[in-house]
């Protein structure tokens, strides 16, 4: 027996019973496709790694699986106007230096839609790329630490893509770095770390996404003009997480998203520019520990007709400051004491919002521990009883919503 065949059959009876042919590669098909056609392999497994470098259409039906072979990544689009569909893509290398993904897309134009990309370190990598479509596609990451995954989907230096309709699970973050005028709409974004990450990344779009249990929901980070609009974040319990997070960042449009069960409902600091205000609008904040909680606080945001409802802290603010420099306007407060007397449905009195014990911990970061205890739930009804000095007004709501507060 020839010993290089040899070495093939002991291989052979090591892993399986029988001897099966390695699966054939893909590359020979496309290699073999002419531009603008449609390339439909027969169903089965075909080996990667593999190269798009012409503007063709590969349609695998779902029933075709690229296999990487567990290096680099699985398959690379290099042609303006290509299209990837109905693929499975698994297996890539586990390389973060070379950032081994399931599909790399460094074309402009590129459609991926309704493709299987699992058990691979990065999912979809979209560089330097310009009017894509990622649409309907499946993507989740290896079991490894959460740290350790890489990104389900990123951008880098990449504009004008719609990102629609994907579901993304238990990956690292969604990153949108160096990136402008995207829309992301309709995602599952779950289990992971960041939901999304976006820097020095302006004017993008962010629209019915559901964001759950990862350990920060949506970061938008020295970002200006993002708009966040219609998503629900929910089960964002990590400590040190928020549904909603912005930092050196203006002109932000949170208008009629949910935020559920989180540590901190929406955190943010001041706008560098004054003018360029964040606006909070039409936003539900229920059942999270902190409503809003504000940092470093020298006003700039505008809070109107937002729901706030069933937080355990409805408002925070870090060290000695206060949120009165904002504007508050027209909310509903589910812990409002007043009354509507002339039915208009604007509460008589304006709601304010006082802090007694409360400033204990938000001073003093490491007593957040004890928030919840018996002691500082006594010393916060003592306060409230008997003030031992005057409390801080952090905010006045001059007209607090009435119907339908809760």
């Amino acid at each position: 027996m020839i010993p290089g065949l040899a070495w093939r059959h002991l291989g052979c009876l090591l892993v399986t019973a029988t001897c099966q042919a390695a699966p054939p590669p893909l590359q020979a098909l496309i290699d073999a496709t002419p531009a603008g056609a449609v390339l439909r392999p027969p169903a089965g497994v075909y080996a990667g790694p593999a190269v798009i470098d012409r503007p063709l259409i590969l349609d695998g039906g779902g029933r075709v699986s690229l296999d990487g072979g567990g290096r680099g990544t699985v398959l690379s689009v290099r042609a303006a106007g290509a299209v990837v569909r109905g693929m499975r893509l698994g297996n890539s290398g586990d390389s973060h230096d070379t950032m081994d993904a399931g599909l790399l897309v460094e074309a402009d134009g590129v459609r991926v839609e309704d493709n299987i990309i699992d058990q691979v370190l990065f999912g979809i990598h979209l560089k330097q790329v310009r009017n894509a479509v990622v649409r309907g596609n499946r993507v989740r990451g290896r079991a490894a630490e959460l740290n350790l995954r890489g990104d389900g989907l990123r951008l880098w230096n990449s504009h004008g893509n719609r990102i629609a309709g994907n579901r993304l699970t238990a990956t690292r973050d969604v990153t949108v770095a160096n990136s402008s005028g995207n829309l992301f709409a309709g995602n599952t974004i779950a289990d992971g770390r960041y939901g999304m990450q976006l820097i020095f990344s302006p004017a993008n779009r962010i629209a019915g996404n559901l964001v759950q249990r990862n350990t920060t929901g949506i970061a938008v980070l020295y970002s200006d003009r993002v708009a966040l609009h219609g998503n629900r974040i929910e089960h964002v319990r990590d400590v040190a997480g928020a549904g909603l997070a912005f930092k050196g960042s203006g002109e932000a449009e949170v208008t009629d998203n949910t935020v559920l069960h989180c540590t901190v409902g929406a955190q943010t600091d001041a706008p560098p520019n004054p003018e360029a205000r964040h606006r909070f609008i039409g936003n539900l904040f229920a059942h999270n520990v902190t409503g809003m909680y504000f940092y470093g606080e020298k006003g700039g945001h505008v809070v109107s007709d937002n729901r706030f409802v069933n937080n355990l802290v409805q408002v925070g603010v870090s060290g000695p400051g206060s949120a009165r420099d904002n504007d508050w306007q027209g909310n509903r407060w589910d812990d409002y004491e007043g009354f509507d007397r002339d039915s208009d449905g604007i509460g008589d009195t304006p709601y304010t919002l006082y802090y007694y014990a409360d400033r204990i911990w938000m001073e003093t970061p490491t007593a957040r521990f004890f928030r919840d205890s018996p002691v500082l739930e006594l010393l916060d009804f003592l306060e409230r009883l008997a003030p031992f000095s005057a409390p801080d007004l952090i905010l006045s709501d001059p007209r607090p919503r009435w119907q339908n507060r809760n």
